[in-house]
Formats: C-alpha cells, structure tokens, sequence
C-alpha cells in the first residue's frame, strides 16, 4: 500500500495491519533462519510497509499534538 492510501485508514485499521505486519514477519524471519524462503523480498516488503504506517501515526499524532512555537 502507498502512503496516501494508508492516510485513509483509520487508527483502529493502521494498528490492525500493523499487527498483522509484524506476525508475518516473525513467522518468515522464523522460516528463514531453519530455511531458505521462497520469496525473500517479503522480509523487506514487510519492514517498509511497517515503517510507512508508523510514519502516518506519527503524522497524526504531530499534527493533533502543540507545535511549541505557538504562544500560550
């Protein structure tokens, strides 16, 4: 999925991918350390798809949270 497609999910939806991202990737990172995988790439697919939904939850959580530049 892109970024701006996961900008549409809700919390509830991104932590639920999320979740299931990470079992995946034990479960292939557990295969790969007794044997060879078939498809490899997914390790990184996994990782980068992870990485892209916690850059939207960090964009959310900015985006609601003060700046500090702002007077009080």
């Amino acid at each position: 999925m892109t970024a701006r497609e996961l900008r549409e999910l809700t919390e509830e939806e991104l932590g639920e991918k999320a979740r299931a991202f990470r079992e995946e990737l034990f479960k292939l990172r557990l295969r790969a350390s007794v044997s060879q995988l078939e498809n490899p790439m997914r390790i990184r697919t996994l990782r980068r798809e992870l990485a892209r939904i916690a850059t939207v939850l960090r964009e959310r959580a900015r985006r609601g949270a003060p700046t500090g530049r702002e007077k009080a």
